[in-house]
């Protein structure tokens, strides 16, 4: 965790501060799986049609790649764009 997540933390007692610092791993954790859940739920549903096989066939497999490049480039387009604005209304302050 990026400890300067934790910089208005200070007066509180150094127990208080790991458990603050547990807890936000732990929703770190959770946000991450979230994120990678719908990622297989979103491009399943949209690219594998029927289950011919055990493996995906060329199509398929294709499909998934770009689905995936897709979501995960918008994941981080979308992580810099929030991280641009927190950083403006940080400096306004």
């Amino acid at each position: 965790m990026d400890k300067s997540m934790l910089g208005d933390l200070d007066a509180l007692p150094e127990a208080d501060k790991l458990r603050m610092s547990a807890m936000i791993d732990q929703l770190q954790i959770r946000d991450s799986l979230r994120m990678y859940n719908s990622l297989v739920e979103r491009c399943f549903s949209d690219c594998v049609d029927s289950f011919r096989r055990k493996s995906l066939d060329k199509q398929e497999e294709t499909c998934v790649r770009r689905c995936a490049e897709k979501f995960l480039k918008h994941s981080m387009r979308v992580g810099l764009r929030f991280a641009e604005l927190n950083q403006g209304a940080a400096t306004s302050d």
